[in-house]
């Protein structure tokens, strides 16, 4: 299994998937992270910023803009260890946003105030993998996320 990191998507078929409805309901999407030792930004800005200290910039703001579009930041975690499996190099950190549907996520990363914060993101990434997945239908029958879910799709 071949892994690319990126920061932004390159792939046409991609981009194009991202445009099409998606899957009923809400969505989950899971981002493995690999930060820049010193932050870069675009700009040519001077800083003493890490990437892991520019990406948390743009992670403070995207948490609020997230709420305007229904979503909800649930879970961030740095990596620890490997348990299973081999990686060429392991990423540095786990975060996991729902959103009420795909289209609430491609409103959000195509708004002024995303797009604002997304220097910070380019700046401190040096890749990352996006996974967009949904509830198994027997986990979300469960229960266990029902407060969870209610709060996905109410715009703040």
């Amino acid at each position: 299994m071949e892994v690319i990191n990126q920061v932004l998507p390159t792939e046409p078929e991609q981009i194009q998937k991202m445009m099409e409805p998606g899957p009923e309901g809400p969505i989950f999407m899971v981002n493995l992270l690999k930060f820049k030792d010193k932050a870069e930004y675009e700009d040519g800005r001077e800083t003493d910023l890490s990437g892991r200290d520019a990406y948390m910039v743009y992670g403070a703001a995207v948490s609020q803009i997230l709420l305007e579009y229904g979503g909800l930041p649930i879970f961030v975690a740095d990596v620890t260890h490997l348990s299973l499996g081999k990686v060429e190099e392991l990423w540095d950190e786990v975060a996991i946003a729902a959103y009420p549907n795909r289209k609430a996520l491609l409103d959000m990363s195509m708004s002024e105030a995303w797009q604002e914060a997304s220097v910070h993101r380019a700046a401190g990434l040096k890749g990352q993998l996006n996974l967009e997945s949904v509830l198994t239908p027997g986990f979300a029958q469960s229960g266990l996320l029902d407060p969870i879910l209610a709060m996905i799709g109410k715009p703040a």
